[in-house]
């Protein structure tokens, strides 16, 4: 069992899962998007079919549609699958999980779940995926995380609460169904404002499930951490730095 990702049990999981249920405007317009380099490295040559797992708003899903694939996107929140389809029409939404996913067997070429594999059941989730992958298909895993090793990051991401921090030896779970386990590393940088950085902790699933009091302590210490301590003004564009991990794997 890999070690090193968020330690959540199967009911704490379902809960903070829920936090995103509703919001898909606020979270579309607040989270960062994905660099390219992801996909280029990721999709292999030869590629027509895709389906994005937990695609939420669709910020993976915009990788796949410039590269030209045919794209369902699969995500258990009408809200968020509203806001994809507003951005993507072209894209077919389903409302479903990664342990169902309601799409046909050995439909893909590839199938991508960024920012979501640790709210799923990795081998239910194997396994479905495993059925609508082509023989000699790719599983994609893709993670967004804020770049700790930058000291000032390092601070930020504990007031943010931001537990999905990966520690180096980190490996994903998977099933049997898939083998050749290999990952890529992107650095790269999200010009910000302090507000913004104020609303990306207001979308996270700490904040969304926090009690009132918890949330007033989170944004006290943004501000005085960000306009006081580190000496930010409103409306400045600061560079958040960003490592995205990206695994892959074959259908065995």
């Amino acid at each position: 069992m890999a070690r090193g990702g968020p330690k959540l049990d199967h009911g704490r999981r379902q809960e903070l899962g829920q936090s995103f249920q509703d919001g898909g405007e606020h979270y579309h317009r607040v989270r960062p998007g994905y660099p390219a380099e992801s996909a280029d490295w990721l999709v292999p040559s030869g590629a027509r079919t895709a389906a994005d797992i937990g695609a939420g708003t669709g910020k993976y899903t915009e990788l796949l549609v410039a590269r030209g694939l045919a794209v369902s996107a699969v995500d258990p929140s009408p809200d968020m699958l509203e806001q994809l389809r507003n951005s993507y029409p072209e894209v077919e939404a389903v409302e479903g999980t990664a342990e169902d996913t309601g799409l046909p067997v050995s439909a893909f070429d590839v199938v991508t779940v960024a920012q979501a594999w640790h709210w799923c059941d990795p081998l239910r989730a194997s396994t479905e995926i495993a059925r609508i992958l082509r023989p000699g298909g790719i599983l994609g895993l893709i993670w967004n995380q804020l770049d700790t090793s930058v000291p000032w990051v390092h601070r930020l991401s504990r007031i943010m609460h931001a537990g999905d921090v990966h520690k180096p030896h980190f490996r994903p779970p998977l099933g049997p169904e898939f083998a050749g386990l290999e990952s890529h590393l992107t650095r790269w940088e999200d010009p910000v404002t302090t507000a913004d950085v104020v609303a990306l902790a207001k979308s996270r699933s700490y904040y969304l499930k926090a009690n009132a009091a918890s949330r007033a302590r989170v944004t006290a210490n943004l501000d005085w951490y960000l306009h006081e301590h580190l000496g930010h003004t409103e409306g400045e564009l600061l560079r958040l730095p960003y490592l995205t991990q990206t695994w892959r794997a074959v259908r065995a």
